[in-house]
């Protein structure tokens, strides 16, 4: 809900208990207008916040890999996809720190 308009480009939102630590005010690009429907359900996942609003996101698939090379190295790097993060948001990680901290992801499969 809008409580107020701070200046000509920003707006004072009211923001659940849960968020009390994130600042009240959003810039007009950052909001969108919502239309309401009785037939919109929205599903969603709970979201473990720490106290300094980070959170940890598993990696849920590798999806590519690739050799690169630096000087008198090869380095193997995979493309991951993360938990509460959209398709675009994937990265290039290192295959070797990835394998040590998830080795579930480079499990054979049957």
């Amino acid at each position: 809900m809008i409580l107020e308009r701070v200046g000509s480009t920003a707006y004072r939102l009211a923001l659940p208990s849960s968020l009390a630590g994130v600042h009240d005010v959003f810039h007009v690009s950052q909001l969108r207008r919502y239309l309401r429907s009785e037939s919109h359900v929205l599903e969603y996942e709970s979201l473990q916040v720490a106290q300094d609003l980070t959170y940890e996101a598993c990696p849920i698939r590798i999806l590519d890999a690739h050799d690169t090379q630096l000087r008198r190295q090869i380095i193997r790097r995979v493309l991951v996809q993360w938990e509460y993060h959209t398709p675009r948001e994937t990265t290039w990680e290192l295959e070797d720190e990835m394998q040590e901290r998830y080795p579930q992801l480079f499990a054979p499969t049957e």
